[in-house]
């Protein structure tokens, strides 16, 4: 056990968590004004988009996987377009992993924002657009600061989730060392080449990370539920 602390690889957790923060990042920036979208609208469209939005939380990763490497691939349309126009490689990339993760994680990020908005009370938007404030500064001088254990939640729960990500990583990204082998990945190729004790380490570190990590979120909507008297 000693032997092999001592020759822990920290890269895989490197990649994990520089995709988890990327991928939270470009989510919350493409999942804010959707979700204030959702929470906002009544159109008959609605519900089709919550369908195709919370589609990868009932989606085999395999097959959300497979579509993806199939649309990333060098002679698809969208897998040439991207190596002709910018030289990007999508397939077995971690420019790709960022993409995938994106489309996998997308949900994570919608709903909490979406629950925090329609949970907001009407009488506070509608006073903010009658003193001539405009969407746009409704959404971040009012509702934003009044949904902030949805805000932890969503940005967390992404982060999480992605550094969680296994079946999507490996299609798509493959387990190309310092590129795209990310912990989950890591620790497959481990159990395969029966290297168990390596692969109870690094286990036990996910483990221990994503505890840490949504206890954190806990304490802090635990607070912010008694400071506001919820």
């Amino acid at each position: 056990m000693i032997e092999a602390l001592q020759h822990i690889e920290f890269t895989p957790f490197f990649i994990s968590f520089k995709l988890a923060s990327i991928t939270a990042f470009v989510l919350f920036c493409v999942a804010l004004p959707l979700a204030w979208y959702l929470s906002q609208t009544r159109s008959r469209v609605k519900p089709f988009i919550e369908a195709v939005t919370a589609l990868p939380i009932v989606l085999p990763p395999s097959v959300l996987g497979f579509y993806i490497l199939w649309a990333f691939a060098p002679d698809s349309a969208l897998g040439a377009f991207f190596e002709d126009a910018f030289g990007i490689k999508l397939a077995f990339s971690f420019t790709g992993l960022v993409v995938a993760s994106c489309f996998y994680s997308l949900p994570f990020m919608v709903q909490p924002l979406q629950s925090g908005f329609e949970s907001l009370n009407k009488n506070m938007l509608e006073a903010s657009y009658v003193a001539g404030k405009s969407k746009f500064v409704t959404l971040f001088k009012v509702a934003l600061p009044n949904i902030k254990p949805s805000l932890l939640t969503a940005i967390i729960v992404t982060f999480a989730h992605t550094v969680g990500e296994f079946g999507v990583v490996l299609m798509v990204g493959g387990s190309i060392p310092g590129e795209t082998k990310v912990a989950s990945v890591a620790i497959y190729d481990m159990v395969e080449m029966m290297d168990y004790t390596s692969a109870h380490i690094y286990s036990a570190i996910m483990v221990l990370i994503s505890f840490v990590v949504l206890l954190g979120v806990y304490i802090f909507n635990a607070k912010q539920t008694r400071r506001f008297g919820l």
